[in-house]
């Protein structure tokens, strides 16, 4: 089963899905295992589904200049902030995945207050879900060169225009600046942005 899986997420530029139902956690942890050397591969549990993803250069792009812009944001408007990455966030035998940044705001917490993800490929089946079993307040999905914002309400996300944690951000500056082609020139377009 390893190889199959290995061959389903083979390319390296173009972020490829595979999904199984109905996996048990321990079958998961044995997938895992046989993926620890296998660069460019994450693996996702949410309650008995597996998501493999392939991680190519372009979602490698994005993700690190959206830190990078957000980074600029937080020096600019002096929040304190706490950047974890792309941690591994589990409950033991329900949940495991790994968000591409996270970050606690004000102090540093047990559980993310943002978690966000560059889609490349969409399709996820569990988007939203392994987010929500972790509590975490808001998620933010870069996907089809637009950001999709969500906070949680009472147990279910619900779709928003902009974010609570950083209301005075401008997600269209901030998208905008992702889609140009010289990351310089990113960074300088969105530092005068939030400058004005």
């Amino acid at each position: 089963m390893t190889q199959a899986l290995e061959n389903a997420v083979g390319l390296p530029e173009e972020e490829q899905r595979f999904f199984r139902r109905g996996l048990s956690w321990e079958k998961f942890k044995a997938i895992q295992a046989s993926f620890e050397n296998v660069p460019g591969v994450r693996l996702f549990y949410c309650e008995g589904v597996l998501e493999i993803v392939s991680i190519g250069k372009p979602h490698e792009a994005i993700k690190c200049l959206i830190g990078l812009l957000l980074g600029q944001y937080f020096l600019e408007q002096s929040i304190e902030f706490f950047p974890s990455g792309s941690f591994t966030q589990e409950i033991p035998g329900i949940v495991e995945y790994q968000a591409d940044l996270s970050y606690c705001l004000g102090n540093d917490k047990a559980i993310p207050d943002l978690c966000i993800e560059v889609v490349i490929t969409s399709g996820s089946p569990i988007k939203l879900q392994k987010y929500k079993l972790m509590q975490v307040p808001e998620v933010w999905f870069w996907e089809d060169g637009t950001f999709e914002v969500y906070c949680l309400r009472e147990q279910e996300y619900e779709k928003v225009v902009k974010s609570e944690f950083l209301p005075e951000l401008d997600l269209s500056l901030l998208n905008r600046c992702l889609l140009l082609s010289s990351p310089l020139e990113a960074v300088r377009e969105f530092r005068q942005g939030i400058q004005q």
